[in-house]
């Protein structure tokens, strides 16, 4: 609680005279605290009860719509929901495994291609060319289409030894589309390093390879987190897509229940199993960027 308080800067006046040191707060700074401690009070409640008169506004507004009796038996059945939520909690295992494997090639991709864009010389214009090449085409078509060309496309040139399965297609659509936009996060953080980086990492004997590794990438991926971070959590809720190639996932298991029942409770049970997940990487992408922001302000990240 000490810690808290010192971090805030308000430390509490009756503290302040047991540390020992001899220092006695005025009693303004003790008016001070306490008036800050009393607005601080009255800002939460006001908070508060905004946000309950706010929530039951919208819910009588709801409820009282001539169509709600109709919606809450189409997208709110209790029976259906109960029905749908283990078998979406089963194919929810696939798109968590989509987002281990797909975000490990999505980094490891993104950051090879970021590094051909960067390279230096003419002797690799090809390279570069290809690279960029790779990032604005991804990048400008859609996922979904990139998803039916690969999922849909590929089976039909049955190639052998090509394989037909839509969850690894569709993991590899991913990856392509998703390695693109980390290409240019991961291009843009090796950018936002000095060139006297690279110059006195030079003078100190590393080759251009070393001072990449060692002094370039370090810096621009730690840079780069909170970005990165926001692009596995979009990741994360297109792994549902695979679905439009038959593979039973979180949302073809819905699919399924809804295409049998004709009732809509389902699609929610997922929608809500996917906000579930999310929200805690958002909160800990948040956590992070907040976290690197004060480590910046302080000096302590370069």
């Amino acid at each position: 609680m000490t810690a808290v308080k010192e971090e805030s800067g308000q430390e509490d006046p009756g503290d302040m005279a047991d540390r020992g040191d001899g220092y006695v707060p005025s009693q303004r700074r003790i008016d001070r605290e306490r008036f800050k401690r009393t607005r601080a009070r009255r800002a939460t409640s006001i908070a508060a009860v905004s946000t309950l008169v706010t929530g039951i506004v919208l819910y009588l507004i709801v409820v009282n719509a001539p169509g709600w009796p109709r919606t809450k038996e189409t997208f709110f059945n209790g029976q259906y929901a109960r029905e749908a939520f283990p078998k979406v909690l089963e194919g929810l295992w696939l798109n968590v495994r989509l987002l281990l494997i797909c975000g490990v090639a999505v980094l490891v991709l993104g950051m090879l291609i970021a590094i051909a864009r960067t390279l230096r010389g003419p002797v690799f214009f090809p390279l570069r060319a290809l690279a960029a090449a790779y990032t604005d085409f991804f990048r400008g078509l859609p996922l979904i289409i990139n998803l039916m060309i690969v999922v849909l496309g590929v089976p039909a040139l049955r190639l052998t030894g090509v394989t037909v399965d839509p969850v690894l297609l569709g993991g590899t659509a991913l990856t392509l589309t998703y390695s693109a936009y980390v290409a240019e996060v991961f291009r843009a953080g090796i950018e936002s390093v000095h060139p006297s980086q690279r110059a006195a990492a030079r003078s100190l004997g590393l080759t251009n390879r070393q001072a990449l590794r060692y002094v370039v990438l370090p810096q621009a991926v730690r840079r780069q987190v909170p970005p990165l971070l926001n692009d596995l959590v979009s990741l994360q809720k297109d792994t549902g897509l695979v679905s439009i190639g038959g593979a039973v996932d979180a949302v073809r298991a819905a699919d399924i229940i809804v295409g049998r029942s004709l009732n809509y409770t389902p699609y929610i049970v997922a929608g809500l199993v996917f906000v579930a997940l999310t929200i805690p990487m958002t909160r800990f992408t948040d956590w992070v960027t907040a976290r690197m922001d004060r480590q910046r302000a302080q000096g302590g990240t370069l």
